[in-house]
């Protein structure tokens, strides 16, 4: 059954949301530094803003006790479904970049990926509260650390899950925003390490029968090149196909020596859902056979990032969604993949639910210049409120 809007109650959350207050709460994260596996003290001011509104707050442990995570619930008066809110409250490693606001955008270290976000998320929290228009369910908001690769390896959020923090679904204020994400790939970092037991030495005083490892690396390239055409043929109309790909080789410490090492870092993704076992037994066979093909000794870490993912179309969190962004912006969002890997996939394969990922159209991310603009973070707030009201309704 399709859902609608009603017009009264778009305009009453549009009056409802407070512009200063979320910017506000935004530059309140933004101002904590917090890479991976350090994001403690920014746990601890988001703790502090939610208590500060009467919203209690639990602090889970959740396998990470140097930043322990973030848990508060708003209740209706009548039984439906949960909805979550879940984010990360880590950022990448890169140099630190305070919060500006300047000509409509606000700019800083998560600004894009996702202090912004969560502030959206605590907006819509409190304004679901004041307005009282949460007539059944709860809203479950949970924020933790361990999220970004390869610093962390989200041990925090699975521990959640398996603690019961979990949703009948769950939204997620990743960076995307031109589609809803149905499907999407799992990935996996592999390091590579092909190395022999002869030290390194001047070229022209090789033996004959020198393992070379750096040809072999060469080899590996090349092997990977042909293996990633095979594996484009699997694909999917919405998240694209199957691949792998090598970023980094390195090799030697000067121009006429014959290492003794070569390192080669990379990903391999793949669209089954639950695969990644097969796909790894895959790809450590292909480094036996090349290293007993070239004599040398081939070690690989194959680091799972997440599972590959498929949403039901007829998901209810699908509908209440497209009926949210349909009364927010006038036309239902396009349908698609999701382009990178993140949380959802890991309530996909973990929790079984449906995750969608949508967040405001921020830029920047993963770089030293995040930006996003008010009006974005205003439009997720509203947009995440009018999804609650609907989904949380235990009847359709």
């Amino acid at each position: 059954m399709k859902q609608i809007i009603p017009p009264v109650l778009l305009k009453q959350i549009q009056l409802a949301i407070n512009h200063k207050r979320l910017l506000k709460t935004a530059i309140s994260l933004i101002e904590v530094p917090s890479p991976t596996l350090s994001a403690g003290l920014v746990a601890n001011r988001l703790s502090e803003i939610l208590k500060t509104e009467g919203f209690e707050v639990e602090r889970p442990i959740a396998d990470w006790p140097d930043s322990p995570a973030v848990v508060t619930r708003l209740e209706s008066e009548k039984p439906g479904r949960t909805l979550q809110f879940d984010g990360h409250l880590d950022t990448v490693h890169l140099p630190f970049v305070p919060p500006r606001f300047e000509n409509g955008f606000l700019y800083g270290s998560g600004s894009s990926d996702m202090k912004g976000g969560i502030a959206a998320f605590v907006e819509a929290l409190r304004v679901l509260r004041e307005t009282g228009t949460l007539k059944a369910g709860r809203i479950l908001l949970t924020a933790h650390d361990h999220h970004e690769g390869p610093w962390g390896d989200g041990r925090q959020l699975r521990a959640l899950i398996d603690k019961g923090y979990v949703g009948d679904g769950v939204l997620l204020p990743e960076y995307l925003g031109d589609r809803l994400p149905l499907s999407g790939r799992g990935a996996g970092i592999f390091e590579i390490k092909i190395s022999r037991k002869e030290p390194a030495v001047h070229e022209v005083l090789r033996s004959p029968n020198l393992p070379d490892v750096l040809g072999t690396g060469v080899k590996l390239v090349s092997n990977f090149s042909k293996w990633h055409k095979e594996l484009s043929r699997n694909s999917h109309p919405y998240s694209g196909s199957d691949s792998v790909f090598i970023g980094r080789l390195e090799s030697g410490e000067i121009y006429n020596q014959s290492p003794q090492e070569c390192l080669i870092n990379g990903m391999r993704r793949w669209i089954t859902p639950n695969s990644k076992e097969v796909v790894e037994k895959d790809f450590r066979s292909r480094l036996q056979v090349l290293a007993k093909s070239t004599k040398t000794d081939i070690e690989a870490k194959f680091l799972l990032q997440a599972e590959a993912f498929h949403i039901d179309p007829d998901d209810p969190l699908v509908s209440t969604f497209q009926a949210a962004y349909t009364a927010v912006t006038g036309n239902p969002l396009k349908v698609g993949g999701k382009p990178f890997v993140d949380d959802g996939n890991v309530f996909s394969s973990r929790a079984n639910i449906a995750a969608l990922t949508h967040g405001p159209q921020a830029t920047g991310a993963h770089t030293i210049n995040e930006k996003v603009s008010l009006d974005e973070l205003v439009r997720v707030a509203q947009l995440y409120v009018l999804t609650a009201i609907s989904y949380c309704q235990n009847h359709y």
